[in-house]
């Protein structure tokens, strides 16, 4: 009788064991590409510390300014130009 449970709990002891290892996992972590998905996000959410320009005083002008602030002192503020982000397709 003690005997049968031993012959029942080997195959049971295996199946639990097998799923310990599986064969794709083995140098999994040896791609030299592994994590680059991650790496690519947060470069995309990092400034760069030390920006290069090709004009470091960009161009302004007083009268764009000025036209700003009397339209936003007249309650007459141009307003933005709305841009969606969605992709719709036919159907």
């Amino acid at each position: 009788m003690i005997t049968d449970k031993r012959l029942l709990a080997l195959p049971l002891l295996t199946i639990l064991l097998s799923g310990c290892q599986t064969g794709s996992a083995i140098g999994a972590f040896d791609d030299p590409g592994f994590g680059e998905a991650n790496r690519q996000t947060m470069a995309a959410q990092v400034v760069n510390p030390d920006p290069v320009y090709t004009d470091a005083n960009p161009p302004t002008s007083a009268d764009n300014a000025v036209d700003a602030i009397d339209r936003l002192r007249s309650d007459r503020v141009k307003k933005p130009e709305r841009i969606d982000t969605r992709e719709t397709g036919p159907g």
